[in-house]
């Protein structure tokens, strides 16, 4: 019963932009929080809201901000960076 997941086209833009290992190492921290069977244990709710509320993986210095729907076994990830940055929007 493992979560499908989404990226984003702006998902796959960052990742270009990040050095390679840091990339390959956060998919590999999505992947294995697609594998649990309740995900939002694992991640950090953030502040707001929203009907579907962001969440946040942290791996290492960079986070990886996620909706994640348990009615459809979807994990979607809206986008990635640097701890300093990514809670602008959010």
């Amino acid at each position: 019963m493992a979560y499908e997941v989404k990226l984003t086209s702006a998902v796959l833009r960052d990742l270009a932009r990040l050095p390679m290992s840091v990339g390959s190492r956060i998919l590999d921290e999505v992947e294995a929080l697609a594998q649990e069977p309740d995900p939002i244990r694992h991640v950090k709710r953030l502040k707001g809201g929203s009907l579907n509320p962001f969440y946040s993986l942290r791996v290492g210095r960079y986070r990886a901000i996620l909706n994640i729907y348990d009615d459809v076994l979807l994990i979607v990830v809206v986008e990635v960076g640097h701890r300093s940055t990514i809670y602008r929007k959010y």
